[in-house]
């Protein structure tokens, strides 16, 4: 049976690769052990002799994911290492879907839309939608934005704090009984058109591999050894 394309995302609990590289059929991939998840924020700091602090920004936000896997067998084991190999270390880039944000902490669906277009570097933006949304967004979520105008938009981002109609910022903007206000780490990466969409469940992290070698250990119990670390990689 034809496919419409290659899988381009590492195999998790949720997820599998079929032999032939299609994603999302068979059996699900193996559970990771442990996930290590590292805010990287470059910053520049200069302090005078009077102790005044001057700090500013000097590189792009990036998250840093270290995955290590419990011990695998060799049918576990193949769909990860040969998806990997194939992504020939940095050169291509993949996405991961990690277990800790692939729902939001509480039950949540519908359509969380953009409310007004946002400006790249906005610390903040408003959503609409929750006169039908149930459930809702609560920081240490995490999502993506999917927007027609920008397909290059992959920026995975968490949100810190939510403003809603009764807790908000005096003197700031009050959000309608529909909306909300997100403050989000990083600073929004790209400009976000309006009714742009929030997607919140299985968000994803574009990301490539830090190392260019590959290795596993094979246990005298036949069970393989195995972690890998990747870094963000935008478009």
């Amino acid at each position: 049976m034809a496919f419409s394309s290659f899988s381009n995302r590492l195999p998790d609990p949720n997820y599998s690769i079929r032999e032939w590289g299609e994603g999302g059929a068979g059996d699900a991939g193996p559970g990771f052990a442990s996930v290590k998840v590292t805010s990287a924020q470059p910053t520049a700091v200069s302090v005078t002799n009077s102790g005044r602090v001057s700090a500013r920004s000097i590189a792009g936000h990036r998250w840093k994911i270290a995955i290590t896997y419990n011990p695998l067998t060799r049918d576990e084991f193949e769909p990860i290492f040969n998806f990997l190999l194939e992504r020939k270390g940095a050169l291509k880039p993949f996405e991961v879907v990690l277990p800790q944000y692939n729902s939001p902490r509480t039950t949540t669906s519908g359509t969380i839309s953009v409310d007004g277009a946002i400006t790249a570097g906005a610390t903040n933006f408003k959503v609409d939608g929750f006169g039908s949304v149930s459930g809702g967004l609560r920081p240490g979520d995490m999502f993506n934005f999917t927007d027609s105008n920008n397909s290059n938009h992959k920026k995975a981002y968490r949100i810190v704090r939510v403003l809603d109609n009764t807790n908000y910022l005096s003197g700031g903007t009050q959000p309608a009984s529909d909306e909300r206000i997100y403050y989000t780490v990083p600073s929004v990466e790209k400009g976000v058109a309006n009714n742009a969409t929030l997607t919140y469940t299985n968000p994803t992290f574009r990301v490539m591999q830090e190392s260019e070698v590959r290795e596993y250990s094979l246990g005298t119990n036949n069970l393989y050894t195995f972690s890998l670390e990747l870094i963000e990689a935008q478009p």
